[in-house]
């Protein structure tokens, strides 16, 4: 491909328009929704046998920009199913094939956006990834598109599927720990060095083009493919914008809080010396105009855990506190679920999948269990 950035960019109208005109929902409520993966390394790769498990659905096709990975995909998933799936290197195909009614966005963060308001425009709905954006922008645009051409957009956080995370947050919403004036999340996973890389020509079966896409173009470095891309800018957010998303997600969806008026954060890549640019430890504080405030710590070098807990939520009200889903008196003592049968009436199938599945079919919004704009706050934070 010759095309220079702007090219690229506008060339999406093109293949957009001969998708945007189907309407896909009538289909969708009384045959099996057909999906699409873009994006097979690790996520992608877990969702393909989890997307022809659910009720309704199925995989017809596969998007990498690495060709090698994608014939392997492929090659599983007709070994699986029998039948080979459509593939391609570039997002734009997907979005115009006719025969693709959802498309799961498994793809390096700054794909995510842009790849969400491509498929919302070529009449398609969307499951896509956590952070659902790149940067703040980014998000709002996705919220924006959803609702203008009345798609079906799921963020990745599963968590708001899980029925006992479900009912905790609820009972955290109904006051039993009280008036929450606090809320923390944790993320503790050890990571290492990731050394230095010189600049070299991409491998032969990645197109290093298509890979980078929006983002502002690079030399290739071996160590950006597959995974540590996450702790570059151009296209990760490092940890903050990795694991701590889901538990974002819970400290605002337990609490009812969207954007705080000021944020504080400090942090740094220690105890190393790498070509990593986003820190390995990092501490944000948020504070919100009735004086709650909301911490986020990334901790990617040598910790504790706390309360037992590596990764996750823990709130302080005025009555109690929280860790993860045990709701806890002042003394200490568990506070009994008063409702526990309340637990099996949440409003989820579940499983995160089968509920985006199950949306499509029924184009009820509202059942949505991580809206674009549930994602988008979270991701924002």
């Amino acid at each position: 491909m010759s095309l220079t950035r702007r090219q690229f960019l506008g060339a999406s109208a093109a293949a957009l328009a001969a998708g945007a005109a189907a309407k896909r929902g009538a289909s969708a409520a009384n045959d099996r929704v057909r999906c699409a993966v873009a994006g097979l390394n690790i996520r992608g790769g877990q969702l393909i046998p989890g997307i022809n498990g659910l009720d309704g659905a199925e995989v017809v096709a596969l998007c990498d920009p690495d060709k090698d990975l994608l014939e392997e995909k492929a090659h599983e998933l007709e070994e699986e199913t029998g039948q080979r799936p459509a593939i391609t290197a570039d997002l734009r195909e997907i979005m115009a094939d006719d025969d693709v009614d959802a498309v799961f966005l498994c793809t390096p963060n700054h794909w995510h956006s842009l790849g969400a308001v491509w498929a919302c425009e070529a009449g398609k709905d969307v499951f896509v990834e956590k952070p659902i954006s790149h940067n703040l922008w980014e998000g709002r645009q996705v919220v924006a598109t959803a609702e203008q051409y009345g798609r079906v957009v799921q963020h990745g956080t599963q968590r708001r599927s899980n029925r006992r995370i479900y009912r905790a947050m609820e009972r955290i919403r109904n006051g039993e720990i009280g008036d929450v004036y606090m809320m923390r999340c944790i993320v503790y996973g050890l990571r290492g060095s990731i050394g230095y890389h010189a600049v070299a020509t991409p491998p032969p079966e990645l197109n290093w083009r298509l890979w980078q896409g929006p983002a502002a173009e690079q030399p290739y470095r071996p160590v950006y493919v597959h995974y540590n891309w996450h702790w570059f800018w151009d296209w990760g957010n490092g940890d903050l914008g990795n694991n701590a998303v889901h538990f974002s997600d819970l400290l605002l969806w337990a609490t009812g809080k969207t954007l705080p008026e000021r944020v504080y954060s400090i942090g740094g890549r220690f105890g190393y010396d790498d070509q990593g640019e986003t820190p390995n430890t990092q501490i944000c504080n948020l504070t919100y105009g009735d004086g709650t405030i909301m911490t986020m710590e990334v901790r990617n070098r040598g910790t504790h855990s706390e309360g037992g807990v590596n990764f996750g939520v823990m709130f302080y009200g005025s009555e109690g506190y929280a860790v993860g889903t045990d709701l806890y008196d002042h003394s200490g003592s568990e506070i009994p679920d008063p409702e526990p049968e309340a637990m099996d009436a949440a409003r989820t199938s579940g499983s995160h999948l089968q509920d985006f599945i199950d949306c499509v079919r029924s184009r009820d919004m509202d059942a949505i269990p991580a809206k674009a704009l549930d994602g988008h706050y979270a991701s924002a934070v």
